[in-house]
């Protein structure tokens, strides 16, 4: 065979090569952040302008992620926040609208005290998407309670989911405060 044939072959069947390394490349990364993500993929899938500048904004929310401080808590800690939690569950029969927003400091704090920035919702929930998006949206359905409430808008039985929804991710934070800090795959 002359060297022109050869090339003929080579060339194409190595950028066949090269096109199925890439797709396959890109599937991975996809099928990974879909299972670290959850539900939260298809909502930012859903509100970026294409595919490609959804999955961007994934890996810089786990790169920002990455970059947190988020400590576990010791035993102590996760005993005082199981009572104040006990003491806002109690606040509920009296004062729902005061228990809600109780709720809504108490699962704030423990974020801080995780070492979670939560000085703005919306990156509160950036951030919290790379670990807990499975409660994310208990979280975005009790802050649409609590600002109900704080118009006095809310009905006690939406006042009451809010509590169930905020106790998913108080409960996955707590719990998740006792295990060591799991670093990500360089």
């Amino acid at each position: 065979m002359s060297t022109g044939t050869l090339l003929a072959i080579i060339i194409p069947v190595a950028v066949v090569i090269v096109v199925v390394a890439v797709a396959a490349t890109l599937i991975m990364r996809r099928r990974k952040l879909r299972e670290r993500f959850g539900p939260e993929y298809e909502r930012t899938m859903e509100g970026a302008d294409s595919r490609a500048a959804g999955e961007r904004e994934l890996r810089a929310r786990e790169k920002r992620h990455d970059s947190l401080d988020i400590k576990p808590l010791d035993s102590t800690t996760r005993d005082r926040y199981t009572r104040d939690w006990t003491s806002v569950q109690d606040e509920f029969v009296d004062r729902p609208e005061d228990a809600v927003h109780d709720a809504d400091r108490l699962v704030t704090s423990l974020m801080h005290e995780r070492g979670y920035p939560t000085q703005d919702f919306e990156q509160q929930l950036r951030d919290l998407s790379v670990q807990h998006s499975r409660t994310l949206e208990h979280y975005r359905a009790a802050h649409d309670v609590d600002a109900l409430s704080t118009r006095h808008e809310a009905t006690t039985e939406q006042l009451r989911g809010a509590m169930v929804h905020y106790r998913a991710l108080f409960d996955e934070l707590l719990a998740d405060g006792g295990e060591p800090r799991r670093t990500a795959p360089a």
